[in-house]
């Protein structure tokens, strides 16, 4: 089954291959590393790669750059890509050129002006999202003005806009949407083009999943007000798809036995997992480093340090593996991965004779031409590994200084005894006594941040309003070391509307089906990463992770999972979750004529799409993905996005902002 991410790099290397109908799938390009243009060029439907320069804009720039890399497009025949605003985009009057961007005027003056100047040989315009009537006529009158209309092969609309940086997770990169529609400030006009720009952002992720879905959404806030406005848009489009007769048309409209559900909430639905340490290795990344878009960034060690930057690739086998395990059973398994690499090294050097895996090259090979038949079918062999075992051998050692780098975050910030008390019951004495003690005893103002959102989780997932004299000890706490409490005006805010939502009456439930607690915690240790430096792998055991508790975090379902749960399998649902989503909007864009909505029934889904507005994060994500992972007799899958993906300095910051 292909995934979201799969679905967009189709219909990317679709229009790289100028929206021909047959073209090398998402698999044969990303999955191998090693892949060849020519390997590639051999297949049957394609004859001979068209060689040609790729136009993007800032936009679109993000959208190609998280999911395919450069060596990816070169196998496209894409040879230069530049930003269409560029005053160095050289003019190649010999070449195809791909348009990729954002249906401006702007743009498309910069494509006339291209034409004008014969900048390139033929010109394929391709536009991320629809392009409006007005600006569409405008174009045509350019290009017939300038006679050079021959020139123009393709125009068309990809739908295409929203960045993927996870097989199943997408944003829409809005980044501010929660102040927007959160501030008493903002007039009904803001947050109505608001709406309509997310609206159109779901509607670009419909078109690439090729399905119309039913729509459920939370109603009385903007996920309503989205909802509405996405029902029209893809009603609109049905209604459109009906008059053609095209296979595409059909098959979008035909897929009654395998239609999704879209299930739109708002992000008052949780609000303390926005804060939360997670212990996820992937969450952590995202949480104590800067990972967007599939770069990691690690600040240097102080202001003269350069910052590093890691690209996580489509085929990298470590994190597609371990990125939703718990940070212990990850770090275990990169010191597996060194020591299986090493094997296989071993095993090579033996087979061949030489003494290391840098002698094992084409000159070695050469010189053993004259060798008996076996030793050179051997060495043979070994040098076609070599590629693969280079590239297992970057990803290792990457993750090794990922990891490492996690490590003197922890140690510095004690960022392990935040996840163990965010893990205990909020409501309990004891727990409220530990934290009071951890802000005492601490003696550490480097993590002010992490104390003030471990606050911010007990605050806010506690079933009772905590204790008066609590809150005043921990306010107190902050005002001494003078740091800015304001987050906290519009956090007791939060409280309150909590009270009002009925995602305080979801019953989460254990993802482990009545088998032992996983949550706790023991005293056994970690110990073996390899001692590395900066791209280099060497033997010695050092002791990185001893000395950290083994913490495991409950796998138990957080409310976002427990919607989607009560929506796709009601029949397995607690009777509370499916009371509380039985209020939701029901909508069904394929239904053309009369009312539009009605009362929702309780039927299966096996797919979803699972969408935040407001801001959503990589714990909700893992959650609902390993929610899926469980469901063995019924397997389901769920897709998540949002308007962004925020961490949780982000969203601490424009709680900051509505509490001015």
């Amino acid at each position: 089954m292909d995934s979201l991410r799969d679905m967009q790099v189709d219909s990317l290397l679709k229009m790289l291959y100028l929206n021909e109908e047959h073209y090398p799938k998402a698999n044969s390009v990303t999955e191998d590393p090693n892949a060849t243009t020519a390997a590639i060029a051999n297949d049957d439907a394609i004859q001979d790669i068209i060689w040609k320069v790729l136009v993007l804009d800032k936009r679109t720039t993000a959208i190609v750059s998280s999911v395919l890399r450069v060596n990816d497009l070169l196998k496209t025949g894409v040879t230069v890509h530049a930003l269409i605003d560029s005053s160095k985009r050289s003019s190649l009057p010999d070449v195809p050129v791909v348009y990729f961007i954002e249906p401006t005027k702007t743009n498309i003056d910069l494509i006339v002006d291209d034409l004008k100047h014969d900048k390139y040989s033929e010109f394929y315009i391709n536009f991320v999202d629809s392009l409006s009537r007005d600006l569409l006529e405008h174009l045509a009158q350019e290009v017939v003005q300038l006679g050079k209309q021959d020139k123009v092969k393709q125009v068309y609309d990809q739908y295409l806009d929203f960045v993927v940086t996870e097989p199943e997770l997408f944003s829409l990169e809005l980044p501010t949407a929660y102040s927007i529609l959160n501030n008493p400030q903002s007039d009904e006009e803001t947050i109505t083009s608001l709406c309509s720009t997310i609206a159109d952002g779901l509607f670009n992720t419909i078109i690439t999943l090729n399905s119309i879905p039913i729509i459920r959404a939370q109603k009385n806030g903007p996920a309503e007000i989205v909802a509405e406005k996405l029902s029209s848009k893809l009603r609109d489009y049905v209604i459109n798809l009906k008059s053609n007769s095209s296979e595409d048309s059909n098959s979008i409209l035909n897929d009654s036995l395998d239609r999704f559900v879209l299930i739109i909430l708002d992000r008052n639905i949780d609000y303390s997992c926005m804060f939360s340490h997670s212990w996820i290795y992937q969450c952590m990344v995202f949480d104590i480093f800067k990972l967007r878009r599939n770069t990691i960034t690690i600040p240097g060690e102080n202001e003269t340090s350069p910052e590093k930057q890691y690209d996580i690739e489509p085929h990298d086998f470590f994190w597609l593996q371990n990125a939703h395990l718990p940070f212990p059973e990850a770090a275990e398994n990169v010191e597996s991965a060194l020591n299986e690499y090493k094997n296989e090294a071993n095993e090579i050097v033996k087979k061949t004779g030489v003494t290391s895996l840098n002698d094992l090259n084409i000159k070695q090979f050469d010189q053993n031409e004259n060798e008996d038949d076996l030793g050179t079918l051997q060495i043979q062999q070994a040098v076609k590994k070599l590629p693969e075992l280079t590239a297992k051998k970057g990803i290792i050692d990457m993750h090794m200084n990922i990891f490492a780098s996690l490590l003197k975050e922890l140690e510095a910030k004690n960022l392990d005894t935040f996840f163990e008390i965010e893990q205990q019951d909020p409501d309990n004495v004891k727990t409220r006594t530990k934290f009071i003690e951890l802000l005492e005893k601490d003696g550490k103002t480097d993590n002010l941040e992490d104390k003030l959102r471990s606050f911010i989780v007990l605050y806010l997932s506690a079933k009772n309003t905590p204790p008066q004299d609590f809150v005043k000890q921990v306010e107190n706490y902050f005002k001494g070391q003078e740091y800015d409490i304001t987050p906290l005006k519009y956090v007791y805010k939060l409280r309150e509307m909590m009270k009002m939502s009925s995602s305080m009456s979801l019953q989460t439930k254990s993802l482990d089906d009545g088998k032992q607690d996983s949550n706790k915690m023991t005293t056994s240790t970690l110990s073996g990463l390899y001692g590395l430096t900066e791209g280099t792998l060497q033997g010695g055991v050092g002791t990185l992770i001893s000395g950290f508790k083994k913490l495991l975090p409950e796998k138990k379902t957080i409310p976002v999972t427990n919607i989607v749960d009560a929506i796709m399998d009601p029949l397995n649902s607690s009777q509370k979750n499916l009371e509380a989503t039985d209020t939701y909007l029901y909508l069904d864009p394929k239904i053309t004529r009369g009312s539009h909505t009605r009362k929702p029934k309780r039927q299966t889904y096996n797919k979803s799409v699972v969408f935040i507005v407001g801001g959503g994060n990589y714990l909700e994500y893992q959650n609902l993905q390993e929610w899926a992972h469980s469901q063995i007799h019924n397997p389901k899958k769920v897709m998540y996005g949002s308007t962004d993906i925020l961490s949780p300095h982000q969203f601490l910051e424009q709680v900051a902002s509505l509490s001015t």
